[in-house]
């Protein structure tokens, strides 16, 4: 959420930034709003300064034996005690209407952000790796795992229905071994590991900034929890409410968990395989910093999720979001793409953001430096994919499949598939 002394004292600044961002903003009902919470405010406060020293003359004139004029001023507290809370409540309704309008405004781009209608316009930083080159006629990841007995598309239907995976054999050992190491990997560069929960409240989500904009996105119970659609929210919000030391920071988590989407408008694309489906298994990265190594943090949480291709050697390019594509949390944002010979592209691998004080105001995550400033301060969170583990699989077999149909398996992968070297078609 933004800060409204921001919003009121930037409005310009508010306005170019949601054009930037292909949308808009009600500056007029804003305005309208605030003045009237304002001015509720102020008559609320000069109507409790009036009973104040009318409750301090009723004594006085009690000792006085002035019986008369102590009862019209008990009355006089009276009416302004109706008053007050007829006022009160006006304040409450604009205050809450000008909260509703504030947490549906996105983050405002950082100044390195590049301005951009849409994805089109995203700008390459940089590629790594060279996409492989076939001597003979490769297959999709969907033919492979059907071939391979370790994808089994059409029981996942059976068993829940469409954009589902079901996967067999040494295919849920890769799936498996994708998410060890991946948590193996992080944890060695300086992440602490935490195992979720995948279901949060409607307070978590929010803090997160996926309430209330994204609920239809999100499954969710008849008891009022919503499935995950990232560990990004559970780990953020570890620290809602808290007070963290500038000594601490930056703290860096990450975790595994099924994430679970709606994919809300998205009928038709990637209907096959493992790309666009309602469950997957992702390995999330969280950090908390300070304003000032905000963007230095998401810089070196790129390089982590880098790392992972690169371990893994498969292809990918760095891209950095247009305004006109970037998440509602965001205020910049690098993602990461895998080559995919199915494709004949690179898919969106990873997503790492530095979203500047925006959840944390949203969360009410601050930080103390009493060398440098009093109080307390919000700090920046940061998150990103380290990695989504169902398209690094399919990264991985389409990559490294081989002529006889089978899949070799990476080399720093094969101590996490107990020494299988190669996923061969006459696995049960």
């Amino acid at each position: 959420m933004l800060d409204i002394k921001f919003v009121r004292e930037n409005q310009d600044v508010v306005t170019q930034a949601m054009k930037n961002r292909n949308g808009s903003w009600d500056v007029d009902k804003f305005n309208e709003l605030d003045e009237s919470r304002r001015s509720y405010i102020a008559d609320e406060e000069a109507m409790q300064a009036k009973r104040n020293t009318a409750s301090k003359q009723i004594g006085a004139l009690m000792r006085e034996g002035k019986a008369d004029e102590a009862e019209a001023s008990k009355e006089e507290v009276r009416a302004l005690n109706e008053k007050i809370a007829e006022v009160s409540a006006k304040r409450s309704e604009a205050e809450t209407a000008l909260n509703e309008m504030l947490c549906r405004i996105p983050n405002i781009p950082h100044e390195s952000t590049p301005v951009g209608k849409d994805e089109t316009e995203n700008p390459e930083v940089r590629r790594w790796g060279t996409p492989r080159e076939f001597d003979f006629e490769f297959k999709a990841h969907w033919d492979l795992g059907a071939d391979l007995n370790i994808i089994d598309s059409e029981r996942a239907t059976k068993l829940a229905g469409s954009r589902f995976v079901l996967l067999g054999g040494l295919g849920a050992r890769l799936e498996r071994a994708l998410i060890n190491f991946m948590a193996d990997t992080h944890a060695s560069r300086g992440y602490k590991e935490w195992w979720c929960p995948v279901m949060a409240n409607r307070n978590t989500l929010y803090g997160t900034g996926q309430l209330p904009k994204f609920e239809e996105d999100l499954f969710h119970t008849t008891e009022g929890l919503y499935l995950i659609p990232t560990a990004e929210v559970q780990l953020t919000n570890i620290h809602a409410g808290d007070v963290l030391e500038a000594s601490q920071l930056p703290l860096k988590y990450c975790g595994y968990t099924a994430c679970f989407r709606e994919e809300a408008g998205s009928a038709g694309r990637d209907t096959r395989g493992l790309i666009r489906v309602h469950q997957f298994d992702k390995v999330e990265m969280v950090k908390f910093a300070t304003p000032e190594d905000g963007f230095n943090q998401l810089e070196l949480m790129v390089e982590d999720a880098e790392n992972i291709l690169q371990l893994l050697g498969l292809p990918y390019r760095v891209i950095s979001l247009c305004t006109g594509d970037l998440g509602f949390s965001a205020a910049k944002t690098y993602d990461l793409e895998v080559w995919l010979p199915s494709y004949d592209a690179y898919k969106e691998i990873s997503s790492c953001s530095c979203c500047t004080d925006f959840q944390a105001r949203r969360a009410n995550i601050r930080y103390r430096d009493p060398n440098k400033f009093k109080g307390t301060r919000y700090a920046y969170t940061l998150n990103g994919s380290g990695l989504a583990v169902g398209r690094t699989m399919a990264a991985v077999m389409e990559n490294y499949q081989q002529a006889d149909g089978s899949i070799k398996v990476p080399d720093v992968l094969v101590p996490y598939m107990g020494g299988v070297e190669v996923i061969a078609a006459d696995q049960l």
